[in-house]
């Protein structure tokens, strides 16, 4: 149940996660419509499904339901006022629906929640993004992990949504002391190590593109020319660039105004 402040947020919870993705489609995500009419069955009949699950699994919900923008905290900020909520700073309005519901569906199987707060620290030279993890460029991200028993929860709908939202309450006050000070003021491990497990599948999968990409690459020169074949590896590596740019977030140069009630 992490915040969402970034588009390589995803990268980083398989990372936390030691797992290996392909796409949302293969590390088998759940598609919404963000209406919840369609979407609350959807949600049921997933969760219910990895009840014989053959392996432990991972779910992660950004319970903000999108990145933190200046816009978005905006909002955010004034639908807070209007309900007589605490104004966040720096995170959003948790949309509790889906957490309720997967609560409900999962607290039988699941042993526990962990609420993960991502923080990442001022004056550095690169900003996390999918494009500077391509480029290779290093950045510093911080990450805060606290475990709840599912079995500890509150047992009613109204209260894991409250339950939630005081996470995010309290989320927010992290976030505004690491702004100030840099540090979540407790014991900091610098050293991630990942299992040889998660190594192994991942260069398994590694060789399989690159041969894989390689035959493929092989059989389709026999029938291009080799300028038509650079021409279409090139609009191809155009378009990614393309989409990198047009989804990745720009760092944060100023915080939205807060809203203020008196």
């Amino acid at each position: 149940m992490p915040n969402h402040v970034s588009d390589s947020d995803t990268l980083l919870t398989w990372i936390l996660a030691q797992v290996f993705g392909w796409t949302n489609w293969f590390s088998e995500s759940i598609f919404l419509d963000r209406n919840w009419a369609k979407d609350e069955s959807k949600l049921k009949s997933s969760f219910e499904a990895l009840s014989d699950y053959p392996t432990p699994f991972w779910m992660t919900i950004f319970v903000e339901g999108t990145r933190l923008t200046a816009d978005k905290l905006v909002e955010a900020q004034s639908f807070a006022s209007s309900k007589g909520y605490p104004i966040p700073k720096n995170v959003l309005i948790p949309k509790t629906k889906g957490i309720v519901t997967a609560v409900q569906s999962l607290r039988s199987f699941v042993p526990a929640i962990y609420d993960v707060t991502i923080a990442i620290p001022k004056h550095q030279p690169f900003f996390p993004t999918l494009l500077t993890f391509l480029k290779m460029q290093p950045c510093k991200v911080v990450v805060r992990i606290k475990r709840y028993s599912t079995k500890d929860l509150p047992e009613s709908d109204q209260g894991i949504a409250q339950w939630c939202r005081n996470r995010f309450i309290a989320k927010d006050e992290l976030l505004e002391n690491f702004a100030a000070t840099g540090t979540f003021d407790e014991e900091e491990i610098t050293e991630f190590r990942r299992s040889t497990k998660s190594l192994i599948v991942t260069l398994i999968f590694a060789g399989i593109f690159l041969v894989g990409g390689w035959i493929f690459l092989k059989r389709l020169s026999s029938g291009w020319q080799y300028p038509t074949l650079a021409t279409i590896i090139g609009s191809v590596a155009i378009v990614v660039h393309i989409f990198i740019e047009f989804t990745k977030m720009p760092p944060p140069k100023i915080k939205a105004t807060q809203i203020c009630t008196q």
